[in-house]
């Protein structure tokens, strides 16, 4: 179990990387003027590559998790409100995974309709959904 264990963590923390560094090249993509051209191909480039890596390295981190809750019963049974409410943060960081899939997709067509700034804010809500997840598995707080 602790193998799985191990990879699952390896594997969360690979695809929050993705999760982290996209809306950054949302903000670059915000950013540029629309006569640079290059500028912005290279970005699409660079944020179609990094969501393919982060769509890449969410199985994995999905399917240890399944493994470890189903097959090992971690979170199982009674006293464990704690993995209701972190299956609520996996649902929103799904969700936020979506999001930026759908993000990356306006860029490429060029419907893009918010600012650096949003996009700036918008990154922030991985690092507190992986607080929170964190928070849940280690304090066990219900």
């Amino acid at each position: 179990m602790l193998w799985v264990k191990a990879f699952h963590i390896v594997f969360i923390a690979s695809w929050f990387a993705g999760l982290f560094y996209l809306p950054r090249i949302f903000v670059n993509l915000a950013m540029v003027p629309p006569e640079s051209v290059a500028e912005r191909e290279r970005l699409l480039l660079m944020a179609r590559k990094l969501m393919r890596f982060t769509h890449l390295l969410a199985v994995p981190a999905l399917a240890l998790g399944l493994w470890l809750w189903l097959g090992y019963g971690i979170g199982l049974g009674s006293g464990n409100g704690w993995m209701h409410a972190k299956l609520l943060v996996v649902l929103l960081i799904l969700g936020y995974h979506h999001a930026c899939s759908r993000m990356l997709r306006r860029f490429e067509r060029g419907e893009n309709r918010r600012g650096h700034v949003w996009y700036r804010w918008f990154n922030e809500a991985p690092v507190l959904m992986m607080v929170v997840a964190v928070l849940l598995v280690v304090l066990k707080p219900f």
